[in-house]
């Protein structure tokens, strides 16, 4: 067994992924649910609640910065068509997929094994398009991220909004916004005990052959699904539901259209959420956004078919009547 994953940091880092699964079961970090949310409810709580989540990260990145306790941090990319049509991707594949990768956790943790599928194909997806993904790949931007740039000043304030935020929190209950507080602290903390770390980049990274720190990371991984378990379990989640022919092949699809979107953009759901827009890199935050707008574009167009379905058959006489 290697000795890095028993030192104290490791195992820290490995519970702080634990509890960010259990939190994921009850947050508000899925980017399909916060568009459903937006347009069945006309309420924005869970989108606020991930950019708060990706304000957690940016806050501590600023105050581990002038502490000096600051590793290596992702590159930036320029904005470039790909990362449109990459964004769209990664939308269309969460759409299809009825969950983005966060979601795709929690749906697992729910009992929903069809969910298996999805990092199944977004394996597969990594190996099939990774030839076909435009040659060579973005160039990282020169400069560094903005917010490693701020004044240490900034540190006090920052600090006594955290521990406002974190008193309103106390005591109260386990609410989606507070548990994607959670899943922002806990991000934070295992990133700077081990590094940048998510589920989908270590998928891209063996289909491309790079398996170095593969069993750490594959051991977070596990962490993680295990957290959303017991998370499910706690809750009374219904599990053990049936994997249909159809739930699997649609879980499938949509992890392999959103492993194409993330070669493009590139990265995936989960790493633009709680480290390209923490470290404000505007490409992570454009392909946010594109990706909310795509999803919330293919919703509204398979609610219009479904109602146009509806009404033809409506129309349509019955045979002998």
């Amino acid at each position: 067994m290697d000795t890095y994953l028993l030192t104290p940091a490791f195992l820290i880092a490995t519970a702080c992924a634990g509890m960010m699964g259990f939190a994921i079961q009850r947050g508000a970090t899925c980017t399909v649910a916060a568009v459903e949310e937006i347009l069945e409810r006309r309420s924005a709580g869970r989108l606020v609640a991930m950019v708060e989540a990706a304000a957690w990260v940016a806050a501590g990145l600023v105050v581990a910065q002038v502490l000096g306790a600051l590793g290596t941090m992702p590159v930036g990319y320029p904005v470039q068509e790909r990362t449109i049509g990459g964004a769209v991707l990664l939308g269309l594949g969460a759409w299809l997929n009825r969950a983005c990768a966060f979601g795709s956790i929690a749906r697992l943790g729910s009992g929903e094994w069809a969910y298996l599928a999805t990092p199944v194909g977004y394996l597969a997806g990594c190996l099939a398009f990774a030839p076909l993904g435009p040659q060579p790949g973005p160039v990282p931007l020169a400069e560094g991220s903005p917010i490693l740039q701020a004044p240490a000043w900034i540190v006090l304030p920052l600090v006594a909004v955290m521990a406002w935020r974190l008193a309103r929190h106390a005591g109260g209950s386990w609410t989606p916004h507070a548990a994607t507080t959670v899943i922002g602290i806990t991000f934070l903390i295992t990133l700077l005990l081990v590094g940048a770390w998510s589920y989908t980049d270590l998928l891209a990274e063996l289909a491309r052959g790079m398996a170095g720190g593969a069993a750490a990371r594959g051991v977070l991984f596990l962490a993680l699904l295990a957290g959303a378990i017991l998370g499910g379990w706690i809750a009374g989640r219904p599990g053990g539901t049936r994997m249909t022919p159809r739930a699997l092949l649609r879980c499938f699809a949509g992890g392999a259209v959103m492993a194409l979107g993330a070669l493009l953009v590139p990265g995936g759901n989960d790493g633009l959420i709680l480290l390209g827009m923490p470290l404000l890199w505007p490409y992570a935050w454009v392909a946010f956004l594109t990706m909310c707008v795509t999803v919330g574009m293919a919703r509204l167009a398979q609610g219009g078919l479904s109602r146009f379905t509806a009404t033809r058959r409506a129309r349509t006489p019955r045979a002998g009547a």
